[in-house]
C-alpha cells in the first residue's frame, strides 16, 4: 500500500458552511513543513479551502519509496492535492507547483510560486541564479552535521531581508515542531534543487500565474524577472522590496495584498 503524505484541510472562514467556496494548495520549501505557512493562513482562509502538504520526508510526512525527484515529489503531491485549486508554492514548492502545471494542467486552475525559479542553478544560458558550488558545499557538510547546515541554510534564505533577525527566529522556532527531518529528504531535496531546469517548459505554462520575488533573494535573484517574462509572457511578476527569500514572512502584508490582486484579476475570488 503507497504511503500518502500528511496533509491538513482548513475550511474557509469567510463563507456560510455548505457554500461552494474556490481551493488552495500550499506547498513549502526544503527543509520546513506546513507549518511555515501559519502567518498568512487566516488571510487566505477567509476566500480559499485550503490544503498544506508536508513533502515526503519533512514535517509529518513519510518517506515512500522512489526515485525523489521533482516527478515524484510532485506526484505524491497531486495524491492528495483537491481538483483544479490554486497552486501556492514556496521555493522547491514552487518548482513542484510549477511543474504540475506544466505536466498535470488540468489539475491547476492558477500558479503562484514565490522565490522560485525554473532554475536553482547558474549555467551558461540561465547566469542569474545560485553558484553550483555553493549547494554542492552544502551537501557535503550535510553529512557532518546535518542539523547545524540546516540551520545555516534558514539563515542563508533570510540574508539581507529589512527583518533578518525575526524571520531567522521564526524559522528557528518552527524548523523541529513536528521533530527532525528525514536526512534521504534533505539530501536529495538538496539534488532535485541542482537539478531541476523548467526553463524550456515555461511557454507551455497556460494557467494564469503570478511569480512573486524578494528583492534582496540571495538565492533566487530577482533579475529573473525579465526572463520569466520574456519566456511567459502573459505571466505576471511582483517583487517584494527589501524582503529576501521568504517574502511571505517578512513582509506579509504587502506579499497577500500581491497575490491577493492577482487573484482578483483573474477572478479567483
Amino acid at each position: 500500500m503507497a504511503l500518502t503524505l500528511y496533509h491538513d484541510i482548513y475550511q474557509c472562514t469567510g463563507v456560510a458552511e455548505g457554500e461552494d467556496v474556490p481551493e488552495m494548495v500550499l506547498i513549502h520549501g526544503w527543509g520546513l513543513h506546513s507549518v511555515v505557512w501559519d502567518n498568512i493562513m487566516p488571510t487566505l482562509l477567509e476566500k480559499f479551502k485550503v490544503t498544506v502538504i508536508d513533502l515526503p520526508g519533512f514535517g509529518r510526512s513519510p518517506v515512500p519509496g522512489g526515485e525523489y525527484d521533482v516527478n515524484y515529489l510532485t506526484e505524491h503531491v497531486l495524491a492528495v492535492a483537491p481538483n483544479n485549486a490554486i497552486w501556492l508554492g514556496w521555493s522547491l514548492g514552487g518548482m513542484i507547483a510549477l511543474n504540475a502545471s506544466i505536466r498535470f494542467p488540468e489539475r491547476v486552475r492558477g500558479l503562484v510560486t514565490v522565490a522560485t525559479t525554473p532554475k536553482f542553478i547558474a549555467s551558461e544560458r540561465w547566469p542569474m541564479a545560485l553558484d553550483g558550488g555553493v549547494l554542492s558545499h552544502f551537501r557535503a557538510l550535510l553529512l557532518e552535521d546535518w542539523e547545524g547546515t540546516l540551520i545555516r541554510f534558514l539563515a542563508l534564505q533570510c540574508k539581507d531581508s529589512a527583518t533578518i533577525k525575526e524571520d531567522v527566529r521564526f524559522l528557528k522556532e518552527i524548523v523541529f515542531f513536528h521533530g527532525q527531518p528525514s536526512t534521504k529528504a534533505l539530501r536529495c531535496g538538496l539534488d532535485v534543487l541542482k537539478d531541476v531546469d523548467l526553463i524550456d517548459d515555461l511557454s507551455s505554462v497556460q494557467v494564469p500565474t503570478l511569480y512573486v520575488l524578494g528583492e534582496k533573494d540571495n538565492l533566487v535573484p530577482v533579475g529573473i524577472s525579465r526572463e520569466l517574462k520574456r519566456l511567459q509572457p502573459n505571466a505576471n511578476v511582483a517583487v517584494i522590496k527589501g524582503a529576501s527569500h521568504v517574502p511571505f514572512i517578512s513582509d506579509k502584508d504587502t506579499f497577500l495584498t500581491a497575490v491577493n490582486d492577482f487573484l482578483v484579476e483573474y477572478h479567483f475570488v
